[in-house]
C-alpha cells in the first residue's frame, strides 16, 4: 500500500521550522526512536490505554518492521524504533537534515525535519493520536530571564515570608518533579547556595534521564543550566522538606512528552509537578498539544497540579505577527499556569509596599498571558470573567491562574555554575507555587489535588478571590489588570496561610 492510499494523522501537519538551513539527507539506516501515543481507552477519571488498542498498534507497527521497544499501558505510549528509510515509508514523509537556532542559546542545533501530513497503517487510524519523534528540532523556550540591573532581589526565604507559607511547614513528605530540558546542575553549586541561604537541612535532588537526556551542566549561566537551578534553588528553598526529581529529556515534543508522563505516572505519585518550559501554543504542531494535553489531564486524574510558566514576552508570546498569543502547555486546561508581578517588599519582614503586573514593553520582557486559541473555558473558570480574545472577540481557556514575583528587576538570587547571580521571568513562579503546593499538602495531611477547580471555586467576574492578594494595576500590552481574575495575573498572587484556612475548609 502507497502513502497516499493511508489514512491520515490528524494534527501532524508541520511547517519548517524558523531559520532552517539544509544540511544534507539522513543516512536511510539510521535508527531513529520514536513515541507511539493512543487514545484514551476509558472516559476521564480513568487512565490507560485500552488492551485490544495496544495489541492492535504493537501487531501493526512489528508488521511493519519497527522494533518495539516498550509499552506503557496507564499512560498509553509506545516505544519503538525503525531507520530512517522504514519510517519514511510507514508514515509517508521524507525526513531532511537541516540547522536552525536554539531558542534557548540562538546557536545552530543540527536535527532531523519534516513537513507535511503523516499517514498511518490503515488498521491505526482513530487509534494513534500522535507519532513524535520524527522530527526532533527544539520544541521549547526557557522562561527565565538574567536581571540587567536588579533594584531589588530576593531568596526563596524571603518570598516565602511575603507570600505567607504556611508556618512550620517544609514540604516534608512530599514529591516534588521538575522537568527540564537541557542544561545540568552540579552538586557544588546546590550545596554552596543552600548554605548561603541558611538552610541546614537542605532538600534531596534525583536527576532522571528520559530518551538519552542526562544531568549535563554545560556552564554558561545564560543558558539553559540557567534555568535547572532557577528551578531546583527556588523549589529547593521554599520546600526543603521535600524530595526534588528532575526529569531531564531532549528539547524535543517527544522528550517533553516523555518526560511529563514519567513524571505523572512515577510511583509514588508526585504531589506536584513544576515546568519552566513553553512556546506559543501556534507552534505546536496538532498532535503534540493533544498528547501533552492528554498526559496533563492524566495529572490532573491522579490528584496532581502541574504548575507551568505562562511565558515571558507580555501578551504576544514572542510571535511574530504583532496579535495575542498564550503559552502552551500553559495554557491547557489541565495546568496551573502561572503569570508574574513587579515585586516591593521588606525582605526582612515581608511587608508588601506595592506588586504590579511584571511588564516593561513588547520584546523587554513582561508575563505572558491572554485566551487561548484552543483550548475552550473550562468549567471551572466559567465565572471568573475571561473575556474573549484581544484580536477576534473569540471565548477560550484564560491564562494565567495565579501570579508571582517574576520581574528580573525584583528577581530572585540564585546560583549558578558558580556564579550568584539574579534571575527573573515566569520560570521562578511554577517552582514557587509548586514548593506552596508541597508546604499546602503537608499541612493538611493530605495532597490537595489538582488544584484549579479548587481554586476558582466560588470565584466571580470582578471580586478578589479568598486566598490570594489581588493583582489590579498594570498591563502585559493586549490585557491590562482589573479586580478579580485578569489576563495578566489570574486570581492574583497567593496567600499561603490564607489559602491554607480555605483548603481546610
Amino acid at each position: 500500500m502507497t502513502s497516499s492510499e493511508r489514512p491520515p494523522l490528524p494534527g501532524s501537519d508541520r511547517y519548517a521550522a524558523r531559520g532552517v538551513r539544509a544540511t544534507g539527507v539522513p543516512d536511510p539506516a539510521a535508527p531513529v526512536d520514536i513515541t507511539v501515543v493512543l487514545r484514551r481507552g476509558q472516559p476521564l477519571p480513568a487512565l490507560g490505554a485500552a488492551p485490544d488498542d495496544v495489541a492492535t498498534a504493537v501487531q501493526a507497527l512489528e508488521s511493519e518492521g519497527l522494533e518495539v521497544l516498550a509499552v506503557d499501558v496507564p499512560s498509553r505510549r509506545i516505544q519503538a524504533r525503525g531507520d530512517v528509510a522504514m519510517l519514511e515509508r510507514v508514515f509517508g514523509t521524507s525526513l531532511s537534515q537541516v540547522q536552525s537556532p536554539d531558542p534557548v542559546t540562538g546557536r545552530p542545533v543540527p536535527h532531523r525535519q519534516r513537513t507535511g501530513e503523516l499517514v498511518l497503517p490503515p488498521s491505526l487510524a482513530g487509534v494513534v493520536i500522535a507519532v513524535l519523534g520524527l522530527d526532533d528540532r527544539p520544541q521549547a523556550r526557557v522562561r527565565f530571564r538574567p536581571a540587567a540591573g536588579p533594584t531589588t532581589s530576593f531568596t526563596p526565604l524571603d518570598l516565602g515570608r511575603v507570600y505567607r507559607f504556611p508556618a512550620g511547614t517544609d514540604g516534608s513528605g512530599q514529591m516534588l518533579a521538575i522537568l527540564e530540558l537541557g542544561g545540568g546542575y552540579r552538586q557544588a553549586d546546590l550545596d554552596a547556595y543552600w548554605a548561603q541561604i541558611g538552610l541546614a537541612d537542605p532538600p534531596t535532588v534525583t536527576a532522571v534521564g528520559v530518551d538519552g537526556g542526562a544531568n549535563a551542566p554545560e556552564g554558561d549561566p545564560n543558558g539553559a543550566d540557567g534555568e535547572v537551578l532557577l528551578d531546583i534553588e527556588v523549589a529547593g528553598g521554599l520546600a526543603p522538606g521535600a524530595d526534588l526529581v528532575v526529569y531531564f529529556a531532549p528539547n524535543t515534543d517527544r522528550g517533553f512528552l516523555d518526560a511529563l508522563s514519567d513524571a505523572v505516572h512515577a510511583r509514588p505519585t508526585p504531589t506536584v509537578v513544576s515546568i519552566s518550559w513553553g512556546q506559543s501554543e501556534d507552534e505546536w504542531t496538532g498532535q503534540a498539544r493533544t498528547a501533552m494535553d492528554e498526559a496533563l489531564a492524566d495529572a490532573a486524574a491522579l490528584g496532581v497540579t502541574v504548575c507551568v510558566a505562562a511565558g515571558d514576552d507580555g501578551s504576544r508570546d514572542n510571535a511574530t505577527d504583532a496579535g495575542a498569543h498564550v503559552d502552551f502547555p500553559a495554557a491547557s486546561p489541565h495546568a496551573l499556569a502561572c503569570g508574574g508581578t513587579t515585586l516591593q517588599a521588606d525582605a526582612t519582614s515581608g511587608t508588601v509596599h506595592s506588586e504590579v503586573v511584571w511588564f516593561h514593553g513588547v520584546g523587554q520582557g513582561g508575563t505572558g498571558g491572554g485566551v487561548s486559541d484552543v483550548f475552550a473555558v473550562p468549567s471551572w473558570q466559567a465565572a471568573a470573567g475571561v473575556p474573549g480574545d484581544a484580536d477576534t472577540g473569540r471565548p477560550g481557556r484564560g491564562v494565567p491562574d495565579v501570579a508571582g514575583d517574576a520581574d528580573p528587576s525584583t528577581g530572585y538570587q540564585v546560583r549558578v555554575d558558580g556564579t550568584d547571580v539574579v534571575y527573573g521571568g515566569t520560570s521562578a513562579v511554577a517552582p514557587l507555587w509548586s514548593a506552596l503546593v508541597c508546604r499546602l499538602a503537608e499541612a493538611l495531611g493530605r495532597s490537595p489535588g489538582f488544584l484549579p477547580p479548587v481554586l476558582y471555586g466560588g470565584v466571580t467576574a470582578g471580586r478578589p478571590a479568598p486566598g490570594f492578594r489581588d493583582i489590579t494595576s498594570g498591563s502585559n500590552g493586549a490585557y491590562t489588570a482589573r479586580p478579580g481574575w485578569d489576563a495578566c495575573t489570574g486570581l492574583g498572587v497567593p496567600d499561603g496561610e490564607a489559602l491554607l484556612a480555605r483548603l481546610r475548609g
